[in-house]
């Protein structure tokens, strides 16, 4: 078993003992337990083995490896077994409705025995929540907007769990040894999407294991993958199975020379390639999964390589990211694509939190693991003191942490280390600090997390308020989605860019998985409007870190470039392009010329 699969079977315990009724420290550590393993580099599965170096681990005491060595050795835990006896399993699907805590969940379970969202969606469509203790018609409308949201959700996967199901995947296919030359994620995870539906791989086969005798012993060995729940098809060159988490996987066995036309196909999207296809087709060509080739005659004229198929219809080669039929066809033909940004450009990451807060690292921890990424600077961000759950800091608490993070680069720690915060945006537009505390900040990072629900008026009333202080740099996770659980909140993005542009506060790309937020929309709309952006993490923990790749992915898709990311500048360069503070003078930089 993984450390997710772990962390899932802890978190779920929690939530069934929270809906139980159980007491607060008891959930808790379950919680606490599920945080700290999903972020561990190291197996928990290995790491069992070892019970006293388990326990060195925060939060991890003698029950609790006795608990992790059950799960590891059966595949499951005996006390979340025994409450979904009580509880149907699918009352876990309510917590992921917005508007439902593990209280209002069990209060629907004992009074309505409501336990599926088919089942809370119809009580809220009768109006029979609006006259109870804790809900009210505002809470049914609420519910009814999360269930729209779960029902979209419903079957899709955030990237990094794609990701982490390929690499495991491909890791048990190249066990197979010889006979695989090389095996490829396509589809949506190769476009970068933030959400996958399906997970598709491309095999290559090795030279001279060809012959269905090889594949179909290569696809006997990929059906013996431990992850598999059910196996769906076992074709002349296709095996297509689902994850114990519901993920489908179609894996593809291909000789080497279909592998470029399979790999275009596979990839989509399906509206970019039926623009190609159309172009080949008005070329005299056409374009399938195995080959270009003459209309006539149908001799082939190219599917090794994408490249080389590209370059048959006379364009340059489309990065997977801008397959979407969103313009990149004709600025191919016309040599006009982007010159994307990629991770290498990346020179600092500019939201980060520690244990001054919500993160679970020190200032030293997070700088040390920020420079083994190759970083040459971070902002330390911790939340202000209006987000209460997150141990926001007080104007006296954040004072002491600056001047703590300012004394960091008098150390030698190889990167630079700035004093930022998370400040959150309240209810008026206003900050939640004052002048005398943001003067003293080398960043600024501006945020809204409450009042989410505010309409299209009100909410952009309030982030152009936000944006008009002198003291707003950076506007983070800018539409506040979480993805799969939670809508963007609504307001005007043409009038916010606008009066970003105006005074020159950056959009921030945040790389979290949860949020890849801002969109690739809304990033190629920040890109023509000039409006500056940064890639950040939103890191609560020194893994996390490592996120930076997904926000570098989002950011390609809406056909960034390096000159639009001002965190690829050099620390000086870099606070230079920042919106300059009330009474600072902006140092000149000839940076933006020379890049």
């Amino acid at each position: 078993m993984d450390n997710k699969q772990i962390a899932r079977i802890l978190r779920e315990t929690a939530q069934l003992l929270e809906i139980d009724g159980a007491i607060i420290g008891r959930y808790r550590s379950y919680e606490k337990a599920a945080e700290l393993i999903d972020s561990l580099p190291e197996s928990i599965e290995q790491l069992v083995k070892e019970p006293e170096k388990l326990k060195e681990l925060p939060g991890i005491g003698e029950r609790m490896v006795e608990h992790l060595q059950e799960i590891v050795k059966t595949g499951d835990y005996s006390l979340r077994k025994k409450l979904l006896k009580k509880y149907p399993a699918t009352i876990l699907d309510l917590l992921q409705l917005q508007s439902l805590g593990p209280k209002k969940v069990a209060f629907l379970w004992s009074n309505f025995k409501a336990g599926t969202v088919a089942a809370v969606e119809k009580l809220a469509r009768e109006e029979k929540l609006r006259d109870l203790a804790g809900f009210g018609e505002k809470s049914e409308q609420n519910i009814l907007r999360a269930v729209e949201v779960f029902k979209k959700s419903s079957g899709r996967f955030l990237v990094h769990t794609a990701e982490a199901a390929a690499l495991a995947i491909a890791a048990h296919i190249e066990k197979a040894g010889k006979a695989v030359d090389s095996v490829t994620p396509a589809g949506s995870l190769r476009r970068g999407k933030e959400t996958v539906g399906d997970l598709d791989l491309l095999v290559t086969l090795a030279d001279g294991f060809t012959s269905q005798k090889h594949v179909d012993a290569l696809a006997a060995h990929i059906l013996e993958y431990p992850g598999i729940e059910q196996k769906l098809a076992h074709g002349e060159n296709k095996v297509s199975f689902t994850l114990e988490n519901g993920l489908q996987v179609d894996v593809r066995l291909l000789e080497k020379e279909n592998f470029g036309a399979a790999l275009l196909y596979f990839t989509g999207s399906k509206e970019h390639n039926v623009t190609l296809r159309g172009r080949a087709n008005d070329m005299g060509l056409t374009l399938n999964e195995y080959a270009l080739a003459t209309l006539k005659g149908e001799r082939r004229v190219a599917g090794r390589t994408e490249e080389e198929i590209y370059a048959k219809l006379k364009l340059d080669f489309i990065p997977p990211e801008l397959r979407e039929n969103t313009g990149e066809i004709a600025a191919a033909e016309h040599h006009k694509l982007p010159h994307l940004l990629t991770l290498k450009d990346i020179k600092g990451d500019l939201q980060m939190h520690t244990t001054a807060s919500d993160g679970k690292n020190s200032i030293e921890e997070m700088a040390e693991a920020a420079r083994q990424l190759g970083h040459q600077y971070i902002a330390i961000t911790d939340h202000s003191k209006a987000v209460t759950v997150a141990n926001g800091l007080d104007e006296k608490r954040a004072a002491a942490h600056i001047k703590k993070i300012h004394a960091m680069n008098e150390k030698e720690l190889g990167i630079r280390v700035l004093a930022g915060a998370e400040v959150d945006i309240l209810k008026d537009g206003s900050l939640d600090y004052s002048d005398e505390i943001l003067a003293q900040l080398d960043v600024v990072v501006c945020s809204v997390h409450s009042y989410m629900n505010l309409d299209r008026a009100a909410m952009t009333e309030r982030l152009l308020a936000a944006i008009e202080n002198p003291y707003t740099q950076i506007i983070a996770h800018p539409t506040g989605r979480l993805l799969l659980r939670r809508d963007p909140f609504d307001y005007d993005m043409e009038k916010v860019l606008e009066a970003c542009a105006k005074h020159g506060v950056a959009m921030e790309c945040n790389s979290y998985p949860d949020r890849l937020d801002l969109k690739d929309v809304s990033l190629r709309m920040c890109k023509e409007r000039g409006v500056n952006v940064v890639i950040s993490t939103d890191s609560h923990n020194t893994t996390n870190l490592s996120f930076i790749r997904y926000g570098v992915t989002m950011a390609r898709r809406g056909w960034l470039e390096k000159k639009n990311v001002i965190n690829t500048l050099l620390a000086e360069e870099f606070l230079a392009a920042l919106r300059p503070k009330p009474g600072a003078v902006r140092k000149k930089h000839a940076a933006r010329a020379n890049r």
